[in-house]
């Protein structure tokens, strides 16, 4: 074999080499981390972001208001409830709740005909997905 073949055939087979151990050194790709789809899991997280970002935070929006979570719901419709928060007993002004799986969310009540409601909703949508900011 020619001098110049031999060479070339041991460079070729160091870069061979080389990328095999690149290669090996390359963290193993996780699956991505999937979020249940199902009623009871979504309203979870919505309950835990309402509670976060509108009174935990203190925001001026909600004030007025009391949370009032329903997850363990025998209808199989888990559900958060904004309630008057000097009148927790008198008629919900929103309630965001979920069915089936995947859930099929719905949000309705007074409060969804004020200004806030584009503000809910995406919220609501952001938290169901996984999301967790404000």
């Amino acid at each position: 074999m020619p001098r110049l073949l031999r060479h070339n055939a041991y460079k070729a087979t160091a870069l061979l080499l080389a990328a095999a151990a690149l290669a090996a050194c390359q963290p193993k790709s996780q699956p991505a981390a999937s979020v249940s789809r199902a009623a009871l899991p979504t309203m979870e997280r919505i309950a835990l972001g309402a509670n976060a970002c509108w009174f935990k935070s203190g925001d001026a929006a909600f004030k007025a208001y009391r949370l009032a979570p329903e997850l363990n719901s025998f209808s199989g419709r888990p559900r958060i409830l904004l309630v008057p928060r000097n009148s927790p007993e008198s008629r919900p002004m929103l309630v965001v709740q979920a069915e089936g799986n995947p859930a099929k969310l719905d949000a309705f009540g007074p409060v969804m005909n004020e200004a806030i409601s584009g503000r809910i909703a995406t919220d609501v949508k952001r938290w169901a997905n996984g999301g967790k900011g404000c």
